[in-house]
């Protein structure tokens, strides 16, 4: 789309010329961002932008097309999804009105009322498939745009067309199409989002008759049935959500059903034009964990007791051990595992337990930890060794459990309890029972308690509706069950069967929510409330090198497991598929694939299940770390060739250096080019950055001061001074150079 161009009259500006290369969600928050403010625009000065999107798919982009397939879900909430700044990111006015400016569940009501289409029949709890988020993308994006352009000022281009380079003119740029065109730029926004590593450079293709998918997107393209017919086995590299979509879009995408059993459960019915089998591995041997209901209000992130900013900086003063002045400005660097991880284990086990003996214990669980807790953080002589750290935690767990189990028994009379005790016994029991029997049970119990009627008898033969040990010494903290519940070894048959068992449990965990079950509180209050903390522990060499490499390699798929998963209605249907036996789980942890060289074919192989299964197509259903070098797209080579970009290093005083693969940015996220100069007429927001940032994959969230929407005005205020007043010479203007 190009909007007509007007004359320009004596005398007026040449424009500035901006170009967005990629157009999806975060051109979305950019152009929110930029028609909102283009009121600073000079009087006499004109703005030409324009957006590049190798899809066509302006707004959503690839990964968020309205036209994806129907099976594949988003893994947030309708209602924690947003398109524009709001009163929580300081300085980002001037807002607009409420109704501009809708979360994706307002806008799924809004459309739902239009069209009458179930898909946009959410609640605000409700996940949402993935094109209904894309067609909100698509919808606000041409709003924005529209909106930008009553602004006399203004004109916009919009091109199908793929960026390769940018090669440098004058004061700014010709940006380079696949297909040979040059455009005029001052200024380059590059949101090029995720793509993929290219096979040849990554030597990860198997070779032979295996047929190798190195990316799944879009699914319809890439695995339709002539790609993935009915006699084939589909080896699924990858057990997160890419997998899911890739699973999913492989039985129902064609035309399986599920339908509800007796137990609650889903059964699948095939449709035949399936694959004959999926076979999924992974390191881990499991899919992600399911997603929890979420049960807090916009606002109520856990807000940390241990695992906290300060905490970190404290670890920095006295743990840390110095960096070289290149990396993160000299300041010590952690070793994620030693330092960081300790406190993040211990926030687990501490909201673990005042989930699930409530709020009246945690004064009391809090009080027993904070002096190991602070040793650790000085790090002096008597510092507590990692594994410490827990023990009081523990013993004060123990001592909850022994009152209450004395008061359920009837040995002990509530009123005596809490005359030796620090805490509220009588609430204290009643929200242990709601938390592990569910609320008819506290019911009954209550009424036990206040006629001094020993408890257990209500109790006594209970089974948890939501999969908790019904003792009252269970349900305790076990990290290396959290992160490893299967077992180290047995047959297929065996790790498929523990497969099912934990992903039951984990469907009844989920359904608890993520502030009434222990063991899913502690998962999303750490690893995704405070996400931001640990960031602040990793990012811009904030750990040392080998450190931060087994990070990326181990820690981040832990956190993806723990915190990053699917709905628990998805997570049903992968279990029906499992109970099936058309996904096939038995290759267990740290399945592998192998070619046989005789025939040139690729086995699924499990080291620890003896499982080793051809397979006749290999998906890489992962999502692979940016990295120029390896990347299927030309563009930031072609940037890495001129010497316009170079890629991020922390390195060690010691010269250990580890290259992750994202850009060397400035704190305003200009590249640093390889004569170690920053670049101000480029900025790069997202993944390109995510090398020295960690945990970039993020949709827009409202309400919480989201990091998207700040990145967002970072640029937004460099680049109002640089465009707001632009006027250029017609001698300088003119340049020669088409200007499509």
């Amino acid at each position: 789309m190009t909007t007509p161009r007007t004359a320009l009259p004596d005398g007026a500006a040449e424009p500035y010329r901006l170009a967005l290369v990629g157009g999806g969600p975060r051109a979305t928050y950019v152009m929110e961002r930029l028609s909102a403010t283009v009121g600073r625009l000079g009087a006499h000065a004109r703005l030409e932008v324009r957006v590049f999107e190798r899809t066509g798919e302006f707004g959503a982009g690839q990964a968020h097309s309205p036209a994806q397939a129907r099976t594949s879900y988003l893994n947030r909430i309708a209602c924690q999804v947003s398109f524009a700044a709001d009163e929580s990111t300081p300085g980002a006015g001037p807002l607009r009105p409420a109704p501009e400016r809708p979360t994706l569940y307002e806008w799924c009501r809004r459309t739902f009322q239009e069209t009458g289409d179930p898909d946009f029949d959410l609640r605000p709890e409700d996940w949402p498939k993935r094109h209904v988020h894309g067609r909100a993308l698509s919808e606000m994006f041409r709003a924005y745009t529209a909106d930008l352009l009553r602004h006399p000022g203004t004109e916009l281009h919009l091109h199908q067309a793929e960026v390769v380079d940018l090669a440098p003119l004058g004061r700014g740029f010709e940006v380079v199409t696949a297909d040979g065109d040059r455009y005029r730029a001052d200024e380059v926004l590059l949101l090029t989002g995720h793509s993929f590593h290219d096979p040849g450079r990554a030597a990860s293709a198997p070779g032979g008759r295996t047929r190798h998918v190195p990316h799944p997107y879009p699914l319809e393209a890439r695995l339709g049935p002539e790609q993935c017919g009915p006699s084939d086995v589909v080896g699924c590299m990858g057990m997160g959500l890419t997998a899911i979509d890739t699973v999913l879009h492989l039985t129902e995408g064609r035309g399986g059903t599920f339908q509800p059993d007796s137990g609650g459960g889903l059964v699948y019915l095939p449709s035949g034009r399936e694959p004959e089998a999926v076979v999924a591995f992974s390191r881990s041997g499991l899919f992600t964990f399911a997603r929890p209901d979420n049960h807090k209000p916009n606002g109520g992130d856990h807000p940390g007791t241990f695992l906290t900013t300060g905490a970190v900086d404290l670890l920095r003063a006295h743990r840390g051990t110095p960096a070289s002045p290149e990396a993160g400005a000299g300041r010590a660097q952690l070793d994620f595992e030693r330092d960081v991880l300790p406190l993040a284990v211990l926030e687990m086990a501490h909201l673990h337990y005042v989930t699930l003996f409530g709020p009246g214990t945690a004064l009391l669980l809090t009080q027993r930890v904070l002096p190991h807790w602070l040793a650790f953080l000085t790090g002096g002589p008597a510092a507590p060794r990692t594994g410490d750290l827990l023990a009081p935690l523990e013993r004060a767990a123990d001592e909850i459990a022994e009152v209450l189990d004395a008061v359920l028994r009837g040995k002990q009379a509530v009123f005596t309890a809490e005359r030796t005790v620090g805490w509220p016994v009588r609430d204290v029991l009643l929200h242990w029972v709601r938390t592990v029997y569910g609320a008819s049970a506290a019911y009954e119990v209550r009424r036990c308690v206040d006629r001094s009627v020993a408890p257990s008898a209500e109790t006594d033969g209970l089974e948890s509706p939501c999969g908790m040990d019904p003792s009252v010494h269970g349900n305790r903290f076990d990290w290396q069950r959290t992160v490893s519940p299967l077992p180290s070894c047995g047959s297929a048959a065996e790790v498929r069967a523990a497969v099912l068992d934990f992903m039951a449990r984990d469907q009844l965990w989920a359904r608890q929510g993520n502030a009434g079950n222990p063991h899913k509180a502690a998962a999303d209050g750490v690893w995704r409330d405070l996400r931001g903390v640990i960031s602040y522990a990793v990012d811009d060499a904030g750990l040392t090198p080998a450190s931060q490499r087994h990070f990326l390699s181990t820690w981040v798929g832990h956190h993806n497991r723990l915190a990053n998963g699917a709905a628990p209605e998805i997570m049903a249907k992968i279990i029906a598929l499992i109970e099936h036996g058309l996904l096939d789980v038995g290759a267990g942890r740290d399945a592998r694939v192998r070619v046989d060289e005789a025939t040139g074919r690729a086995f699924v192989e499990g080291p620890h299940t003896g499982l080793r299964r051809p397979v006749d197509v290999l998906v890489e259903a992962r999502m692979h770390g940016f990295d120029p070098r390896l990347d299927a797209l030309p563009l930031y080579r072609s940037l890495l060739d001129r010497g316009l970009v170079r890629l991020w290093r922390n390195e060690s005083p010691g010269g250990e250096v580890f290259e992750p693969g994202g850009l060397d940015l400035t704190a305003e996220f200009h590249p640093v080019g390889a004569d170690g100069s920053a670049d101000t007429r480029i900025t790069v927001l997202g993944v390109p950055s995510e090398g020295a940032r960690s945990f970039l994959l993020s949709a827009l969230r409202p309400h919480v001061d989201h990091y998207v929407m700040r990145d967002v005005l970072v640029w937004l205020d460099g680049f109002w001074r640089a465009a707001g007043g632009r006027r250029l010479p017609a001698a300088v203007a003119d340049d020669g150079v088409s200007n499509r």
